[in-house]
């Protein structure tokens, strides 16, 4: 029974080795802060989601996350101070105008917090990270920002939901049910009126990943997660934008994963979306600005890979927040 608890232990380490060891989003589009640190504070209000993925229904035990985030900016006084910059309260800030009229904002610090707690059969993972950014003023209408996210990470291991011959096996004895490594990201976000692009990475510092004492096993260990994303809004009408996007990720060793977005905002009270993911999912997203302080998006995937013939899809709803929204504006304004 040793021999096949070690095996079991290897197959998990070697499954968090050559796949993704970080939560899968659809919605990512809508809070890019999730994967890059460097938009912390890049909204005028206090920007707060929570949400909940359940992934490949239909499959026991496939990955549920759940997560709760939380950014703003530091700046002592209101960020585009510029009446140019901005709407009338309570009106379009999608209109063309807005645009025409966008003024960068002042260089400022952001700061935010993340939690996401991930859990796949007996494994969970619980992040939890503290994030801050530099937004410089580059130009008139041009912004960079530079972030990091520093935290913690523990990983469990739940021996209960272990199925073995002898339950009192003393393999068990030897098994790590808890562990707790250092947290590191990085990224850098450029943005304008019309426009944003960004590039992070996230999990850099190297960590060994074990769930057993025995050396011969200690074969385990965290990889780096980049990303790099980009999109442009386009005025369809005054009513009417449309945002295309693109998301590019790496893991090694695995393949890059490429995810293409389009978004459909309709007078700035609901949105409608869809995305691809190259040889994994098709989605379909919709999105509905309650009021000035609550939105609600939510996302269903359509697998195409191979899980299909057993997987249901996948589902994603996030309820959003906006704080402090002085300009009393539906919808975020920095993301669209």
């Amino acid at each position: 029974m040793k021999k096949i608890f070690y095996i079991f232990a290897l197959s998990l380490i070697s499954i968090s080795v050559f796949g993704q060891q970080k939560p899968q989003y659809t919605q990512y589009i809508f809070n890019n802060f999730l994967l890059n640190p460097a938009l912390s504070g890049i909204e005028n209000y206090t920007d707060f989601k929570a949400g909940y993925r359940k992934q490949w229904s239909g499959i026991d035990n496939a990955p549920q996350t759940t997560f709760a985030s939380a950014h703003w900016s530091l700046s002592p006084d209101y960020l585009w101070k510029n009446p140019l910059s901005m709407p009338e309260k309570g009106e379009d800030p999608r209109a063309d105008d807005y645009s025409q009229n966008y003024t960068a904002s002042p260089s400022h610090h952001g700061m935010g917090a993340t939690v996401v707690l991930d859990k796949t059969g007996p494994i969970s993972r619980l992040d939890a990270n503290l994030t801050y950014a530099y937004h410089l003023q580059l130009t008139g209408t041009l912004n960079l920002s530079v972030g990091a996210a520093a935290g913690v990470t523990r990983i469990g291991l739940d021996i209960n939901q272990l199925t073995l011959e002898n339950p009192n096996d003393p393999a068990l004895n030897n098994a790590i049910v808890s562990q707790v490594k250092p947290d590191l990201s990085l990224g850098v976000w450029l943005y304008g009126a019309r426009f944003f692009a960004g590039a992070s990475v996230q999990q850099i510092l190297p960590q060994k990943l074990a769930f057993t004492s025995d050396p011969n096993y200690k074969t385990g260990k965290e990889v780096p997660h980049a990303f790099f994303t980009t999109g442009y809004k386009l005025y369809i009408d005054e009513s009417i934008t449309a945002i295309p996007s693109i998301m590019v990720k790496y893991v090694s060793p695995t393949p890059l994963s490429v995810d293409v977005n389009l978004k459909l905002g309709f007078k700035d009270r609901f949105w409608l979306g869809g995305s691809y993911r190259h040889n994994d999912s098709y989605s379909a997203m919709a999105g509905l600005n309650v009021s000035k302080l609550v939105n609600l998006t939510y996302s269903y995937d359509f697998t195409t890979s191979q899980l299909n013939k057993v997987s249901y899809g996948s589902h994603e709803i996030v309820l959003g927040l906006q704080l402090n929204n002085v300009y009393q504006v539906l919808s975020s304004m920095r993301m669209w």
